[in-house]
């Protein structure tokens, strides 16, 4: 610290800032330190960093509201709650199961939602209230309050993590699995802190482009302090700090425990996060003392107690409240003769009951009733707390008390007699719920606020009000010949999209959403025509002004353009995706993206869309290992298809031609927004251009099951195979047709194969059908009805690993060849990779021709001399390894 070489006019000073602060109050006292730095900073003079204030209440004790509800009748209910928690908890883990459970980070966390429950968030039972991500492992804390009212069984109780036969309760935040209940999945760290802000964000677009009226509501989100290490739980919050998202209110349970440990045992936790959210531009409110630390603090007039706060590490802290009072006096207040003066009338007991601001519902209270009057800001509100408040010795804040399922009889006893449970000593050992009477006082009041706050919550809405999807017919132009000219089917997506934004009835739910690459995808012509949203609106002349497609940024923009930001931009789709449930009002989102920057790196959160019942399309635009040419092994996607696979109800297709795209999206329309289908999808575009043809006659069905016959044989050579082409390998798998016919005399069947995915979905529901019914006559999955009677074996060939094709292997009854494109990519031109990694035109002919020999139908020096003709080096490295 620097020397004062002056202290009589640093106390002039302070004399003369006391002065302020007392005449002219906190706001004139704040104005003219602005002033004062800002001239200092003109005048060349260095100003130390200001992101963080001392570690202390933001609100002092005489600017906090005041709770207006009844303060024990609350800590009764949240009491009971905590019983019942532990308690279901407990009889999950009272068996050989070991189900297990989580209970340490509801007990820190407990007076936060209770206080939120009673006074602030806004249920949705008279239209859309709050939206509320709750941490996923305080889940068994909103059962138990939610058993309290009434809401769910004590069978339900019991039936925690236990699902499978129906009425258990999912271990964390599922809408999935409870699709009336939970709005989001939080559990996956850092998911629900990205998620918050995202809708926090959309909800301001739908507003400023007036589809829905949001002034009253909030979006909230509960996560830890040890979850803010999460790359996506801090990663966008100068997003929220920009759009100025003063609906959205982040509260942070700091109990400065991890799963194993300190969250920062050498530093202070909570300090960082105030200097990093004040940083984004968010108002930082912190509680971290007490009601009971105010007296203290007023009495202490040397400013020791709060020098002593902010030096000592939260890994002291820790220890404080797991070894005791006795502890606390020594090792705390024992630094300076002074604070152990202040505290000599406290007993060792009174140490300890020196309360964090977290469990205070007082201070609780004052900060959420400052959090949700912000203007022009979003709000982080960090409250320090205890791990395993409650638990005594064999959890509170104990390194191992995140993984603690259990407490022994003694400390079940104290918990009992601490939160006054009306349960005796014999009754004990099966840890009995307990739920008063339904006219009981406490039912009534907890009835009661939550009527006047909009009804019973978590609660989510699944149905909608469905929407008329265009008819295929409406989008006829994609149907038709491109002629002469060639176009990419990403460039028919965006002649697509363009008329679904004109259409009269779902035009101005379409939202298009891109990361930063509208123009590599050809969407410029959209920005004069729809604008790209902005909060501000466009302050500025773009350079491009005097052009047709000038960038155009609008408050009431209809394009989401997230910035490089793939996270974020599907955060923002899966916003739209959700607002049939959390809005009442479904939107059609679209998100086009290098699919290599898709699943591959957004995986948990595609999982999180799945697990939210989320409507719309995903565009994976330059797809496949080959079609991205030039750009290498980092952008080159041969795997997306499979990773889309995983998830159960993403449907995904790896379309050829723009017809097909067409048929797929105007079928998606209606399955997910007419009849209500609970799936999303997952559609593959190329940038490669080649001429578009017109739709055959009734392949439409095809298309959507997954394959079809584009071109059948009609000569009468001897021999015959049939060809399957994905995605843009399609075009090689036709060309490989005309030189097997032209040189080898072996005709082909071509079938395109739109979605290997869906196909081998259907064959395992016909498999699993024939399974469970052996006596019935046995199904065929469409693979093989498209299939029989067709001669010769079955070559496919896609731009993606083989194993995305053999996944309909055991549907496939001749021999069955797969070509794929395993291993890195990297850069050449289309044909050198498809070359390379042996799926071209090519490759499939010797694919054809040894599968024949194979057959014995031709010999296998036909084979090698069609090697050699082909000019195929055989002794090439496998592009699988090198």
């Amino acid at each position: 610290m620097q020397q004062d070489k002056d202290p009589i006019e640093t106390a002039e000073w302070i004399e003369a800032l006391d002065d302020v602060i007392k005449h002219g109050g906190h706001e004139r006292t704040s104005f003219l330190m602005k002033v004062l730095a800002e001239h200092a900073a003109q005048a060349g003079a260095p100003l130390p960093a200001a992101t963080t204030t001392p570690f202390s209440n933001t609100i002092m004790p005489h600017e906090e509201r005041r709770m207006p509800g009844d303060l024990f009748m609350e800590r009764r209910i949240r009491s009971l709650i905590r019983w019942n928690a532990l308690a279901m908890v407990m009889r999950a883990n009272d068996n050989d199961d070991g189900l297990g459970g989580h209970i340490s980070s509801f007990s820190s966390a407990a007076t936060l939602y209770d206080i939120g429950f009673n006074y602030f968030f806004k249920g949705n039972d008279n239209g859309p209230g709050d939206l509320i991500f709750y941490q996923g492992h305080s889940a068994p804390g909103m059962y138990a309050r939610s058993y309290l009212e009434g809401r769910i069984t004590e069978d339900q109780l019991d039936g925690f993590r236990r699902e499978v036969d129906g009425n258990g309760l999912s271990s964390y935040p599922h809408p999935w699995l409870m699709p009336d209940y939970w709005q989001f999945p939080t559990v996956s760290m850092g998911l629900g802190p990205i998620q918050a802000i995202y809708q926090a964000h959309v909800m301001k677009y739908q507003q400023s482009r007036e589809l829905l009226d949001h002034s009253d509501r909030k979006v909230w989100a509960f996560l830890g302090d040890g979850e803010c290490d999460e790359p996506e739980s801090l990663g966008a919050i100068s997003l929220a700090g920009r759009e100025r998202l003063d609906n959205l209110i982040f509260v942070v349970n700091c109990n400065l425990q991890r799963l194993d440990g300190p969250v920062r045992g050498n530093g202070k936790i909570i300090q960082e996060l105030e200097g990093v959210f004040r940083g984004a531009g968010w108002d930082v409110i912190k509680i971290v003392w007490g009601r009971h630390w105010d007296a203290l603090l007023k009495k202490d007039k040397t400013g020791l107690l709060q020098k002593r706060m902010d030096e000592v590490c939260d890994g002291e802290l820790q220890n404080y409240k797991a070894n005791g009072g006795a502890y606390t006096r020594e090792h705390f207040f024992g630094k300076y003769p002074e604070l152990l003066e202040l505290v000599k009338d406290l007993s060792d007991d009174d140490i300890m009951k020196l309360n964090r601001g977290g469990h205070d519902p007082y201070k609780v209270y004052a900060g959420y009733a400052q959090a949700v009057k912000s203007t022009g800001k979003p709000t982080v509100v960090l409250a320090m707390t205890v791990k395993g408040y409650g638990m005594g010795s064999s959890g509170e804040a104990q390194n191992e008390t995140h993984s603690l399922k259990k407490l022994d009889v003694e400390n079940l006893k104290k918990f009992r007699d601490r939160f006054a449970i009306p349960v005796t000593d014999s009754e004990l050992e099966n840890v009995p719920y307990y739920r008063p009477a339904p006219d009981s006082p406490e039912m009534l009041y907890m009835k009661k606020r939550r009527e006047s706050l909009g009804g019973y919550i978590p609660s989510r809405k699944a149905d909608f009000e469905a929407l008329e999807a265009p008819s295929l017919e409406t989008l006829g132009g994609q149907l038709k010949s491109s002629g002469k000219r060639e176009i990419s089917t990403t460039m028919s997506f965006v002649r697509t999209l363009s008329t679904l934004t004109k259409d009269k009835k779902i035009g101005e739910r379409i939202v298009p959403i891109v990361p930063d690459e509208a123009r590599t995808f050809g969407m410029e012509g959209m920005f004069r025509q729809l604008g790209i949203y902005s909060s501000q609106g466009q302050r500025y002349t773009p350079h491009d002004a005097d052009q047709i497609m000038f960038y155009k940024e609008d408050k009431k923009g209809q394009i989401l353009e997230e910035g490089i930001n793939e996270a974020g931009a599907f955060s923002a789709w899966l916003a739209c995706a959700t607002s049939y449930s959390n809005h009442q009002y479904p939107m059609v989102p679209f998100y086009i993206y290098y699919s290599m920057f898709g699943f591959q790196r957004i995986m948990d959160l595609a999982w999180a869309a799945g697990d939210s019942q989320a409507r719309g399309f995903l565009l994976g635009a330059t797809a496949g290992r080959t079609t991205l040419n030039g750009e290498g092994l980092q952008h080159q996607d041969g795997h997306s298809q499979l990773m889309a696979n995983m998830i159960p109800n993403c449907r995904s297709y790896d379309p050829a031609y723009a017809y097909e795209l067409t048929v797929i999206i105007q079928d998606g329309l209606r399955r997910m927004y007419q009849e209500k289908e609970n799936c999303y999808y997952y559609i593959t575009l190329m940038n490669e251009n080649y001429v578009q043809p017109e739709m055959p006659a009734g392949v439409e069905e095809g298309i959507i099951k997954g394959m079809y016959l584009l071109k059948e044989a009609k000569g009468k050579a001897k021999h015959r195979v049939q060809l399957m082409g994905g995605g843009t390998i399609l075009r090689e798998v036709e060309a490989a047709a005309e030189i097997l016919a032209n040189d080898f005399a072996v005709e082909a069947d071509i079938w395109s194969l739109t979605s290997v995915n869906e196909l081998r979905r259907e064959g395992l529901a016909v498999d699993r059908w024939n399974l469970l019914h052996p006596d019935q006559k046995p199904k065929v999955s469409y693979v093989a009805e498209q299939l029989a009677g067709r001669p010769g074996p079955v070559i496919c060939s896609t731009d993606y690993m083989k194993s995305y094709g053999e996944q309909i292997a055991s549907y496939v009854e001749s021999r069955f060849v797969v070509l794929g494109t395993d291993g890195y990519g990297r850069s050449d031109t289309r044909a050198q990779l498809r070359r390379h990694f042996e799926v071209d035109r090519n490759f499939v002919v010797v694919a054809a021709l040894k599968a024949l020999a194979d057959d014995g139908a031709i010999k296998h020096s036909v084979v090698a001399k069609a090697i050699k003709q082909l000019g195929i080096n055989a002794d090439k490295p496998d592009p699988m390894h090198s």
